[in-house]
């Protein structure tokens, strides 16, 4: 995050990055390969399902909160409207086509369809819509609940699936808003200027919440199985898509969309306020975020984690994890990379007009 602060000379004020969300990007992001990277362990270790589970239920609401944070709920002008195509849709249309290709190269055979994002895109197409959307939502007086009550409504309407992504995009809406209301906040300010006790009580407050949610985890692994937790916390897909028709069913989603925000504000506080090694590294996390899947793909469609593992195989994923997101967050992978993750495509648009202001006689 850049704020303003004071210069010399009269001269416009300078940004400055705040070290704890770019802190926070950047973990949050490292969480979202390690889950990725141990997605093929669960079946057959309830250790890496305990893991997956802790990771699944704050991770990825906490990565759409931040770029809530992040976003504008003021009428786009044209270079809002530009970024939005040079930042995501074209990497979806880029992107969608190198998969198309890998897919051909793998199976012999391939559909481009852009309906239907791979993997991990369906996240640029969520961006779009809350993007565009976070304006109109702005203008009515009860944004959040609204967009809770949008999320926990659309796990009704099976006719509400993956295409473009659109389940997935209402069911996690609430974070995003959410993001954005908490920049609408002095949270950042009050949190950075807290004294020492206080921050070490809430950090002690969000250890011990994070120490039960992985006692309770542990304890209950046959039943969180049956009760398929992990389909819940996925935030996708209608419930009666995965075994749930009864009336109550929304219910399940909205004690997930709880629990995540618990854990949020708990990840929050344990992230460190000052500079840290990764924290320029927590500005390149579309680079992670798309690149990682590459790397992780020949461990999900070849074979290499199917079956029962040795022990040693599910930290050596999280350790090969953390190295990912380091690697591509580096300055060299962003180089080579920045023409797919970040085009500029100054061809595709019109040439900026110099507008001369009207003036009126009277």
């Amino acid at each position: 995050m850049s704020v303003p602060i004071a210069s010399q000379g009269g001269a416009p004020p300078a940004k400055v990055r705040v070290p704890l969300w770019d802190n926070a990007r950047f973990v949050a992001i490292t969480l979202v390969v390690a889950g990725h990277a141990i997605l093929k362990l669960i079946a057959e270790s309830d250790a890496a399902y305990g893991v997956y589970l802790f990771i699944y239920s704050f991770h990825v609401p906490v990565f759409v909160a931040v770029a809530g944070y992040f976003a504008k709920a003021t009428p786009p002008g044209a270079k809002q409207l530009k970024r939005i195509v040079t930042d995501l849709v074209l990497p979806y249309l880029v992107f969608e086509l190198i998969w198309t290709g890998v897919h051909w190269l793998s199976r012999g055979s391939a559909t481009l369809d852009l309906a239907s994002p791979s993997w991990t895109l369906w996240f640029l197409l969520a961006l779009i819509v809350w993007r565009v959307a976070l304006p109109y939502l702005a203008l009515l007086r009860f944004p959040l609940l609204i967009s809770v009550a949008v999320s926990i409504g659309a796990g009704y309407l099976p006719a509400i699936d993956g295409t473009f992504a659109a389940d997935r995009t209402l069911a996690l809406l609430p974070f995003f808003v959410l993001g954005w209301r908490l920049r609408q906040l002095p949270v950042t300010s009050w949190w950075l200027a807290a004294s020492a006790r206080r921050v070490l009580l809430v950090r002690g407050c969000a250890v011990g919440l994070f120490a039960a949610l992985a006692v309770v985890i542990g304890a209950g692994m046959p039943l969180w199985r049956e009760l398929l937790v992990r389909r819940v916390l996925l935030f996708e897909q209608a419930y009666p898509d995965f075994g749930y028709d009864q009336w109550w069913a929304g219910a399940l989603r909205l004690g997930a969309i709880a629990l995540a925000t618990v854990l949020l504000f708990a990840f929050l506080a344990l992230m460190p306020r000052r500079e840290t090694p990764v924290a320029k590294l927590g500005q390149a996390t579309m680079y992670v975020y798309l690149l990682h899947s590459f790397v992780l793909y020949p461990f999900r469609e070849f074979g290499w984690l199917d079956g029962p593992q040795p022990w040693w195989v599910l930290p050596a994923m999280l350790v090969f994890s953390v190295l990912v997101a380091l690697a591509l967050a580096s300055a060299p992978v962003r180089r080579v990379f920045r023409p797919l993750v970040e085009p500029r495509a100054r061809w595709l648009f019109t040439p900026e007009k110099h507008v001369t202001p009207r003036v009126r006689a009277d």
